[in-house]
């Protein structure tokens, strides 16, 4: 793994980060390569480096041709690579765990207490979370212009981002430049949930261009190319979509295999019923045929699949609640435990795991969910949409939904999937998406810090009240 020039990207880092220029951290374990990082010039002249990739630097006033894309910087450790769990089980520390280690790490010294429990962070550590299925690093092989993150919840807070054209607005180059903006504000990852014309292009064009993580839900493809007609889908069409999509370099799939036949009845009462497209999707496949959903009955081919190109499973919640009215149900926490069963079968595979939780929750409940996902899907990372603790904030759903998202997190979810301004309006455009990412940094940021931080930017190290005052109680004269 190898890093691009420092130089062309410091030209306009200024305009959107005062006081900013990119500087590179070399590994130990693999010398040869380089952490990107964001250093920081403080009013007092001290330095501050801080977590990013170098698609922050990319800004819009200075884009590169999206037809050639970013720096290759991934190289495979062999001609038969394993998946980062596999090299996991094998005691093989991999070059994307150092990356992410050293990014980590860097984090904690400078705006986490060096008190906190997994400071330092080492490759080791990384590896062992991994090994235990509580962290996964998604890294398809063939995503070569990514530059590695971690999802863990004894990690830094992640921020996802949804982008995608739908089939009647977008175009290929605003997609890209929603990436580019994404990154550029913040996003550890991207989902691709295009549902319009030119999925295949306009995803290729978003991973070639993508320093973070590619997400996608392989069901809407899928959909596309039966016409939209879900009930004429089979597991032969999902299987092709799967390994394009795999070829191309998407890093992660949401899956809806735990939406099973038998739960469907247990969403019928509901007051919003089945809000997931993709579970909607499956859900009226199984009525049409009287079958189990074809995801769950071939899971561990779907596994073998993944396993070749290591993409990671992000096990979707098709059957999440969208209103508060319906958070908790028999339906979703159904959904939940067999998510919990296929976590076990990813496992035997070497499939790096994590689960999709809700949705609309009162603030009473986010607690409940968090703690039954840890225990009936061995400590997986979750991976939440929100959740929104009210159904009524429309324009303001971003604000609603990040309060559910602190919350959340700071129980222990390790990755928010940000929610905008537009969320049940229409599609984000480039402010709502700036929107949605700074009130989900925020929240992020605010369940780090209650890791045990012991100050902040404002006051520093010697002037934090809160700090001085733990300093006295545990003064012994």
């Amino acid at each position: 793994m190898k890093s691009c020039s420092s130089n062309e990207f410091n030209l306009n880092l200024a305009k959107y980060y005062p006081g900013s220029k990119r500087i590179l951290k070399k590994a130990q374990l693999y010398p040869d390569m380089a952490v990107a990082m964001r250093e920081v010039t403080l009013t007092n002249g001290q330095t501050l480096p801080l977590y990013g990739t170098s698609g922050i630097y990319t800004t819009p006033e200075f884009r590169f041709d999206i037809n050639t894309g970013l720096p290759k910087i991934r190289k495979k450790l062999s001609d038969n690579p394993l998946t980062q769990l596999g090299y996991a089980k094998k005691g093989i520390i991999t070059p994307e765990m150092e990356y992410v280690a050293i990014r980590e790490n860097m984090a904690l010294e400078h705006t986490l207490p060096k008190a906190n429990p997994n400071y330092p962070i080492t490759p080791e550590m990384v590896r062992e979370e991994i090994l235990k299925g509580r962290a996964i690093i998604p890294a398809n092989i063939n995503h070569s212009e990514l530059e590695p993150m971690i999802i863990g919840r004894n990690f830094l807070v992640k921020v996802n981002a949804n982008i995608g054209n739908s089939a009647v607005t977008s175009s290929l180059s605003e997609e890209v430049e929603k990436l580019i903006w994404s990154v550029t504000w913040g996003a550890d990852t991207v989902m691709d949930l295009s549902t319009g014309k030119d999925i295949s292009i306009t995803r290729e064009k978003i991973l070639r261009n993508s320093p973070v993580p590619i997400g996608t839900v392989p069901i809407y493809q899928a959909l596309e190319k039966v016409g939209g007609v879900a009930e004429n889908l089979s597991w032969e069409v999902m299987r092709e979509v799967l390994i394009e999509q795999a070829e191309q370099g998407v890093d992660y799939f949401t899956i809806h295999a735990g939406v099973l036949k038998d739960y469907i009845k247990l969403t019928q009462n509901r007051v919003t019923g089945i809000v997931s497209r993709g579970g909607a999707i499956m859900a009226k496949w199984c009525m049409a045929h009287n079958k189990e959903n074809f995801l769950y009955t071939h899971f561990e081919d779907i596994c073998a699949i993944m396993r070749e190109y290591d993409v990671s499973f992000s096990l979707g919640d098709g059957l999440r609640p969208g209103c508060i009215a319906d958070a908790n149900d028999e339906a979703q926490f159904s959904e939940l435990k067999t998510q919990g069963e296929l976590n076990k079968i990813a496992y035997s595979y070497d499939v790096q795991t994590m689960n999709e939780g809700p949705g609309h929750i009162p603030l009473d409940k986010i607690k409940e969910n968090m703690d039954k996902q840890l225990k009936w899907c061995n400590e997986a990372p979750f991976y939440t949409l929100g959740p929104l603790v009210i159904d009524f904030a429309a324009g303001y759903d971003h604000i609603a939904s990040c309060i559910g998202a602190a919350n959340i997190a700071h129980h222990g979810c390790a990755l928010l999937c940000y929610v905008t301004p537009k969320e049940h309006l229409g599609l984000p455009n480039k402010k709502d998406v700036k929107d949605g990412l700074i009130a989900y940094k925020i929240a992020a940021h605010s369940a780090d810090a209650a890791k045990s931080a012991h100050f902040c930017s404002m006051c520093g190290p010697k002037f934090c009240s809160m700090k001085i005052h733990q300093e006295i109680k545990d003064f012994r004269p």
